[in-house]
């Protein structure tokens, strides 16, 4: 067995976060079983010249530049949903997503929509890219224009992926409302949603926010958030009669921190819900010879969570992180933009 299938083996569902084609069928054949995508994904691929044609007909369409980015970033999403689609089909819905995500710049700084316009045009955009897709979840981030957006996106049926969850306050309320959304459908027999809780960043900030964490605690923060979440998830969710499984989604499980093993979030994680794993966070676990086994359930020692509960502020962590993550979201998509326009410019 090797560690990628002990990984699936001990209940954790791999999700690449890449759409990059080559590497959804290498990685789908190690038990890759969904992926996601983002502009910086978007951007990496068309830098090396691979999807060159595919812009090239674009471009002869007439399309402006954003339309391209939407139309190439769509194309590579649809080409990895053929690619999960059978784990789709054989579990009846509750694996074998590709996520799109939604327009990034309603949260640059320059959008002067109001919260309730933001949340209209993410309504809009969901019902867009979602139509005719069954295995497309819609990523929204946990902004105050997205998390009032989801509840009408659930209510007509939209599978959701909440990006950017820092803190517990983000993931009840991005819960909470696609509840609400849930209920008012029809059926929930097709009801599906997850939270993706970011992991890495909250270490790399505590490193410079928090530096008189002990050594026990500091790069922990990150780890203990995300599972405290998880346990959140897996009681709301528990006597809800669903036939879909609502789930976490650890996210950002690339170690920043040179020193850190490449698999230290893979395996804190390992045995339940959903990891979104960088292809090169994957190719080291893989490479590594280790039987991963479930620990998503197991916290460090009372003290360590002590210590982090009384010397972290979530408030500020979450202000902060939300600050750096909306630029983290907004400038990737201008960087792609700029990308094709550069493209398009060259003979």
């Amino acid at each position: 067995m090797t560690p990628l299938q002990s990984l699936v083996a001990c209940g954790t569902k791999i999700w690449l976060d890449s759409v990059d084609p080559d590497e959804v069928e290498r990685n789908r054949a190690n038990g890759a079983t969904g992926a996601t995508s983002n502009p910086i994904i978007i951007s990496d691929l068309i830098k090396t010249g691979r999807f060159d044609d595919s812009l090239k007909q674009l471009f002869a369409q007439k399309l402006d530049d954003e339309a391209v980015a939407w139309a190439i970033t769509d194309k590579l999403v649809k080409n990895a949903q053929t690619v999960f689609e059978p784990v789709w089909k054989a579990t009846k819905g509750d694996n074998g997503y590709v996520s799109f995500e939604l327009d990034p710049l309603l949260e640059d700084s320059s959008c002067k929509l109001s919260v309730t316009e933001k949340a209209k045009r993410y309504v809009e955009l969901g019902k867009k890219w979602s139509a005719g897709h069954i295995n497309r979840m819609i990523k929204v981030p946990a902004t105050p224009g997205g998390l009032a957006a989801l509840e009408e996106l659930a209510a007509v049926g939209t599978t959701l992926n909440v990006t950017l969850v820092f803190s517990q306050r983000q993931y009840i309320a991005a819960r909470d409302a696609i509840w609400r959304g849930a209920q008012k459908l029809p059926s929930r027999e097709k009801f599906k949603s997850v939270y993706s809780i970011f992991v890495s960043r909250l270490d790399v900030y505590t490193e410079k926010a928090v530096p008189d964490l002990s050594p026990a605690a500091q790069g922990m923060v990150g780890i203990v958030n995300a599972k405290h979440l998880w346990h959140l998830n897996q009681q709301f969710w528990a006597d809800k009669k669903l036939s879909l499984k609502q789930e976490i989604v650890f996210a950002s499980t690339g170690t920043k921190k040179k020193s850190d093993p490449a698999w230290k979030y893979v395996e804190a994680f390992a045995g339940s819900d959903i990891e979104t794993n960088p292809p090169a966070t994957n190719a080291a676990v893989q490479a590594s010879g280790r039987t991963i086994t479930r620990q998503v359930d197991r916290m460090p020692p009372a003290d360590v969570l002590k210590e982090i509960d009384t010397k972290v502020d979530i408030t500020k962590l979450e202000e902060t992180l939300m600050r750096e993550g909306l630029d983290k979201f907004a400038e990737p998509q201008k960087a792609l933009l700029k990308l094709i326009a550069e493209k398009r410019a060259r003979p």
